[in-house]
């Protein structure tokens, strides 16, 4: 469960409430957001869900949404994909899965640890542009897969804290 607060008034959500907002194409991106927020909230203590602004390599629509929704950081325009932020040193698999949070004072870089949650074939046929239904199918199958592998997760083994750099 992710806790937040908005205007002191804590706010529960869970995984599938994210899904409610998101709709299904994209679990696995919603599931990285998810597990991403509840590290760096375990990490930040008790946030406000409007004051954290979020800096991340993930281009996904998934966790779009899923920031949206727990922080409203898209429509208070403190979202931004900054593709430079991707951790290329760890080669195709893992560089885009890069979260910085910051909130008041404080900030918070995360990076998806090289535990086997994504996969080579995840990100290969996910950029085939040339899909048959088969392709798709297979697809959505690896998605689910790699939610599975994030949500059973607990908070800190899937994304782990790495310094931030410096600006």
């Amino acid at each position: 469960m992710l806790t937040v607060l908005d205007a002191g008034t804590p706010i529960e959500l869970s995984f599938d409430d994210l899904m409610k907002y998101h709709g299904i194409e994209f679990p696995g991106g919603v599931a990285h957001a998810y597990c991403a927020m509840r590290h760096a909230v375990s990490l930040l203590g008790s946030v406000e869900r409007r004051e954290i602004a979020v800096r991340t390599a993930f281009p996904g629509p998934g966790g779009r949404d899923a920031i949206e929704m727990a922080l409203r950081a898209v429509t208070g325009d403190r979202f931004a994909v900054v593709p430079e932020l991707g951790a290329t040193e760890r080669g195709p698999v893992l560089a885009r899965y890069v979260w910085e949070f910051t909130y008041r004072d404080r900030t918070v870089l995360l990076r998806l640890r090289d535990a086997g949650f994504v996969t080579p074939e995840f990100i290969d046929l996910g950029a085939r542009r040339d899909r048959d239904a088969a392709d798709d199918a297979r697809l959505t199958v690896l998605k689910q897969e790699m939610t599975d592998r994030l949500l059973a997760g607990a908070v800190d083994e899937v994304y782990e804290e790495v310094p931030p750099p410096t600006r």
